[in-house]
C-alpha cells in the first residue's frame, strides 16, 4: 500500500497535478481501510487518517512517538458538518471562520462521534474547515474527519515544506499523496482558539 513518488529531473507540477484524481482515490482507499497518509493541507503537511477510527489514530500516534495525553486536531470540509460532532456548536465559532484571513483552528466542548484518542482530558477537540482543494476534496469523500498533525516525530521541528519532512515520517505512513511534493513556497501552521461554555475564549497560538 505505501507509494512514494520519486522526483527526476524532468517532473513539473503540471505532471503531479494530471495525477490528482487518482492521488486522491488512492488516499480515499488506504483512509478507508484504516491506514494513515502524509497529505498537504491548508496549513504544513500533516499525517492523516480518519478521525472516528480509534485503531488508526493509534497508529499516528505510534509513529509521532507522541504521548496519548496530547491531543491532535482533525479537518472538516464545511461547517455544516460541525453540529454531527459535538453536543453543540458555539454560535461564535461560525463568525471567526468566516471573518478569519488564516487558517483556524478552533477546539470544542463536549466532542462526540471522534475516536476517543482524539479527546483532550476535557473532553474537547480541535477541528479546522479547510479551503485547501485537496484536504477539502478528501474529507467530503470520506464523509468523516481526517486527522491532521503536522508530519514530524514528537520534539522535532514542525516541517513547513515536504522537503523538510524526515524520512522516519515518510517510511511510517501507508501512502504519501504526490499532489503538492514539489512547492516551494513555506507554510506555517493555522491559529488556534478555545471555545468554553458561556461564551469563553482563549487564544492557544
Amino acid at each position: 500500500m505505501k507509494e512514494i513518488l520519486n522526483k527526476d529531473n524532468s517532473e513539473e507540477t503540471p505532471l503531479a497535478k494530471r495525477y490528482e484524481k487518482e492521488d486522491l482515490l488512492t488516499a480515499l482507499k488506504v483512509l478507508e481501510e484504516g491506514g494513515i497518509i502524509l497529505y498537504p493541507t491548508d496549513t504544513v503537511w500533516g499525517i492523516g487518517c480518519d478521525a472516528t477510527n480509534e485503531d488508526a489514530v493509534r497508529k499516528v500516534f505510534a509513529l509521532k512517538q507522541r504521548a496519548d495525553s496530547k491531543a491532535m486536531l482533525c479537518l472538516l470540509d464545511a461547517t455544516g458538518k460541525l453540529q454531527g460532532y459535538m453536543d453543540e456548536v458555539p454560535p461564535l465559532a461560525y463568525d471567526l471562520i468566516q471573518m478569519t484571513t488564516h487558517p483556524l483552528t478552533i477546539i470544542y466542548p463536549d466532542a462526540k462521534n471522534i475516536a476517543p484518542s482524539l479527546l483532550a482530558e476535557d473532553g474537547t477537540v480541535g477541528i479546522r474547515i479547510t479551503t485547501e482543494p485537496f484536504s477539502k476534496a478528501l474529507c467530503e469523500r470520506l464523509h468523516r474527519p481526517i486527522v491532521s498533525t503536522s508530519a514530524n516525530l514528537s520534539g522535532e521541528p514542525t516541517a513547513r515544506s515536504f522537503r523538510e519532512i524526515s524520512d522516519a515520517v515518510k517510511q511510517g505512513v501507508d501512502y504519501i499523496v504526490r499532489y503538492r511534493q514539489y512547492e516551494e513556497t513555506e507554510h506555517t501552521p493555522s491559529h488556534i482558539i478555545k471555545l468554553g461554555k458561556g461564551g469563553l475564549i482563549k487564544v492557544i497560538r
